[in-house]
């Protein structure tokens, strides 16, 4: 159960970010809005996470990583951005270093 309440926390977390450039620096209220509600929905399900057992760590090093991964592909399929070798590197690095903390004793 505890994974659920991370992809929860993955989830709100990836679209808070996603709204960002929306909120113009946070001048425009409603994209505010939105924003500050999703990263406070998505500490308050990390926080669920960890309180069901899972190791601080591995829980925030899967937060962070698998939502620094969907932001990349998030930016690049819908905002824009520009993909290169150098970026994908490093997602795939992400997502490995993600991969290696759950093989490696994060249960």
């Amino acid at each position: 159960m505890p994974y659920v309440f991370l992809l929860v926390a993955i989830a709100f977390e990836v679209v808070a970010t996603s709204l960002l450039k929306a909120t113009e620096g946070f001048t425009r209220l409603w994209p505010t809005v939105a924003v500050l509600t999703g990263y406070v929905a998505a500490f308050a399900a990390l926080a669920w996470a960890v309180k069901q057992n899972l190791p601080v760590g591995v829980a925030y090093a899967m937060w962070s990583g698998l939502g620094t991964a969907a932001i990349v592909a998030i930016g690049v399929v819908f905002l824009g951005e520009p993909i290169s070798v150098q970026k994908v590197a490093g997602v795939l690095l992400v997502i490995g270093g993600v991969a290696v903390l759950n093989l490696g004793g994060a249960h």
